[in-house]
């Protein structure tokens, strides 16, 4: 679509229509390639190929001596790899939700008016699960896409836009100079948008050709229709993997139709006939009468070479994992107690992946608060600058191996700061929170201890306080050794006796 960006320049950031029908005229690959991968993962009929497989035609049999059975069954396996892929890498990467937060250098424990509003443009759009949504798209089509806009309460909103409807006209689809949205609208016309840095332009296709409608500002500084690159190349996770799918479905499906034909083997009878009568009498006993010495009665069948089967499908899976990048959690590797630093190895193909998309998801975030926080600027104290003080906080969802943790916090006391001690824990999601609540405790624990009234005499009694006081005592002064200064001594009786010269004048 780049050949298409200096066309519009030259129109001053405007689009005719004739330029917008061949536009999208030449995505229509691209659309349908997104559609497709999208079929696929919802496992539908026009998506998957082997939902589509008819019955095998074979060159026909002129002969009564044999009939062809193996074209009887035709059985249609979907094993959705592709589905696994893609529910995987998103539940370890967005299992746990993005973490917003907002850099200003302000003092500990108090919270600025962005952060603030960060946190309610959050809540108001769900961006909890339009993240996740948005990270499968691109993982499934190799892009995501989202539009920010202004509902009629006059607060910043954004909704995810399916991929194959987008059209991202620029260097880069986190920054996209221009872009253009086309859908079928519910009187099965074609609606399509144009959007640059200060309008949207509408256009309504009639008959094939497109014409303008009307141009609306959509109140934002910067184009509010942006994009998620899954990769560089704009590939989606099962892309490279998807004839390996496909073989695995037919491998299983032809093995399945094997043993169901073998139910329908046909009855060979070497040496003798069979009349009606035979079939009758075989149905009612079960018994087939072999009076010639080279008789045989026999079923036509194939001989299935499980092993051969079962390596084939081994090696396919093993394949399939390995070149998407993601991980069987059911192999028997991941059975039992392994370590964290063997946890990591075992996911770093995965993880791998993931980083890509984090940078990738990083970019597009960056952005989207440029556009959002151009609008809150203006009736509000947000800067439009405030969005590079915006920061992001991935998490992966591992198992949590708990007490190895703490154990790993506890040897880093005093080596590190407590903000980075505590952000080693898994279950602390919000290291800014947890400091908050630890200062509260400790705050409501010195009221406490601060509000508690002295005991009298340290709650004993003063004849039981002298009492302990004698009875603890391990050294005193002795009047009859010669001022040796405090010696050991023991209590005999009332008296305390000396152990160096066994006196009693102790003092």
């Amino acid at each position: 679509m780049q050949k298409y960006l200096q066309n519009i320049k030259d129109l001053n950031g405007l689009i005719t229509p004739d330029l917008l029908k061949d536009i999208i005229a030449n995505h229509k690959d691209e659309s349908d390639r997104m559609i497709k991968l999208y079929e696929r993962y919802k496992a539908s009929e026009k998506g998957v190929p082997i939902l589509k497989r008819s019955l095998i035609e074979y060159d026909s049999f002129n002969t009564k001596s044999m009939k062809r059975i193996d074209n009887k069954v035709n059985n249609m396996l979907n094993n959705a790899f592709d589905v696994d892929i893609i529910d995987t890498k998103i539940g370890y990467f967005l299992g746990h939700p993005i973490t917003y937060d907002f850099d200003d250098k302000r003092e500990p424990g108090t919270t600025s008016n962005s952060k603030e509003e960060i946190d309610t443009f959050n809540l108001r759009n769900h961006v909890e699960d339009e993240d996740a949504e948005l990270g499968k798209m691109a993982s499934i089509s190799g892009k995501g896409a989202r539009l920010a806009y202004i509902d009629k309460n006059g607060d910043e909103r954004i909704k995810n836009i399916d991929p194959w409807q987008v059209i991202f006209i620029g260097d880069n689809i986190h920054e996209p100079e221009y872009s253009i949205r086309y859908y079928e609208s519910v009187d099965n016309e074609i609606q399509a948008e144009f959007y640059n840095e200060t309008d949207i332009h509408f256009f309504v296709s009639e008959q094939g050709e497109y014409k303008f409608k009307e141009r609306k500002p959509h109140l934002f500084e910067y184009n509010p229709l942006y994009g998620l690159a899954n990769n560089k190349e704009l590939q989606g996770d099962t892309e490279k993997v998807l004839n390996l799918i496909d073989a695995y479905d037919r491998t299983l499906s032809d093995a399945s139709n094997e043993i169901e034909q073998y139910r329908l083997a046909y009855l060979v009878l070497k040496g003798i006939t069979s009349d009606e009568g035979t079939e009758e009498d075989l149905k009612r006993g079960r018994i087939i009468e072999l009076l010639g010495e080279h008789d045989d009665v026999s079923y036509l069948t194939k001989d299935i070479n499980d092993d051969l089967i079962e390596h084939h499908l081994d090696r396919l899976e093993k394949n399939i994992i390995r070149f998407a990048k993601s991980v069987d959690f059911t192999d028997e590797s991941f059975a039992g107690n392994i370590t964290g630093v063997a946890l990591k190895q075992k996911l770093r193909s995965l993880e791998n992946k993931c980083i890509t998309m984090e940078r990738k998801f990083t970019a597009m975030l960056r952005y989207q608060y440029k556009v959002i926080f151009s609008a809150r600027s203006k009736r509000s104290s947000v800067n439009k600058d405030d969005y590079l003080k915006v920061w992001f906080g991935f998490k992966r969802n591992n198992p949590v191996h708990l007490l190895e943790e703490a154990q790993a916090t506890q040897a880093l006391r005093g080596h590190v700061s407590e903000r980075t001690r505590l952000s080693a824990l898994s279950i602390v999601d919000d290291v800014e929170f947890e400091i908050e609540e630890m200062k509260k405790e400790m705050a409501e624990q010195d009221e406490y201890m601060s509000n508690l009234k002295p005991l009298d005499n340290g709650g004993m009694s003063e004849g039981n306080k002298k009492k302990s006081s004698s009875s603890t005592k391990s050294d005193t002064n002795c009047s009859e050794c010669g001022g040796d200064g405090k010696v050991p001594s023991q209590k005999t009786g009332d008296q305390i006796q000396c152990k160096s010269c066994g006196g009693t004048g102790v003092r």
